[in-house]
């Protein structure tokens, strides 16, 4: 128990600025940096020291972070403070949104309202979409991309 200690000792403050410069955020880096070298506990038998044990952690970070973003974008969106309870005109505001944009693309044409639907409310990547419309990954990313410019002109979606 003391080698993993020193590990930690050695090598925490490195992962940690890597993960700062992943994510920009001190508290998502302090947790994530503990995820990172819980994940390093669980799998230390499968470092062969093929390569530095500081470009190893950091590619533990890197894919604890991945998992981390995966979880917030499919997690639905949450108030910034916990005893924050929305407004009823807010709600109505979101609510009267998301009518229109589901309006709008109830309005576009196939394929593209399709991809859109599957893409926002199926969460299915690029990849899957392709293969139900028996297309490549590389075609769903252009329509799903073209949709988009389809809802911007019709005033839906803001310019990122």
């Amino acid at each position: 128990m003391g080698e993993l200690t020193e590990i930690y000792k050695q090598y925490a403050d490195g992962v940690f600025k890597y993960l700062m410069v992943l994510c920009n955020n001190t508290d998502v880096a302090e947790e994530l940096t503990q995820e990172t070298f819980y994940q390093a506990v669980r799998s230390i038998d499968n470092y062969n020291g093929e390569c530095k044990m500081s470009v190893w952690l950091c590619q533990i970070a890197k894919h604890t972070y991945y998992k981390y973003v995966d979880k917030q974008v499919k997690q639905p969106k949450q108030a910034h403070a916990p005893n924050h309870v929305p407004s009823l005109e807010s709600n109505l505001i979101e609510n009267e949104n998301k009518i229109a944009l589901y309006r709008t693309i109830h309005l576009l044409e196939e394929p593209f309202k399709e991809i859109v639907l599957l893409r926002m409310l199926g969460g299915l990547s690029f990849k899957e979409i392709g293969e139900i419309h028996k297309k490549n990954e590389n075609w769903a990313r252009v329509s799903f991309y073209r949709a988009k410019l389809k809802l911007r002109e019709r005033g839906i979606l803001d310019e990122e």
